[in-house]
């Protein structure tokens, strides 16, 4: 088992943090290719790192982009209300060229009390 560090700004923190989001989306890059079942990943307020929460790594969506993956599971897992809100999110960190040669992955958590 391994433990990851992962920076999330305000909103996506207080999603997973509350339990509304239970999805972190992500590029399946080398940093995200290290992820297993069963590891921990520590996600940190971006603006104030001292605030932290833990969760455990349940599952690992392997998609070859973002809208395969937002369409084929329920938004508000994300911590949306729609596909196309999603994707308005997630346009702003990822290109569709990065997707496309990287492919995506949605990690599953559950918060660690």
């Amino acid at each position: 088992m391994k433990t990851h560090v992962m920076k999330l700004s305000d909103r996506p923190f207080n999603a997973i943090a509350t339990g509304t989001k239970t999805i972190e989306s992500r590029l399946y890059d080398a940093k995200r290719q290290e992820i297993s079942i069963g590891d921990e990943i520590i996600f940190a307020h971006a603006e104030k790192p001292e605030i932290q929460v833990k969760a455990r790594v349940v599952g690992l969506l392997r998609y070859q982009t973002f809208e395969d993956m937002f369409t084929r599971n329920s938004p508000q897992k994300f911590g949306g209300k729609s596909v196309a809100e999603l994707l308005s999110q997630i346009s702003q960190f990822y290109s569709s060229s990065d997707q496309k040669r990287l492919g995506v992955i949605g990690i599953e958590l559950v918060l660690i009390v």
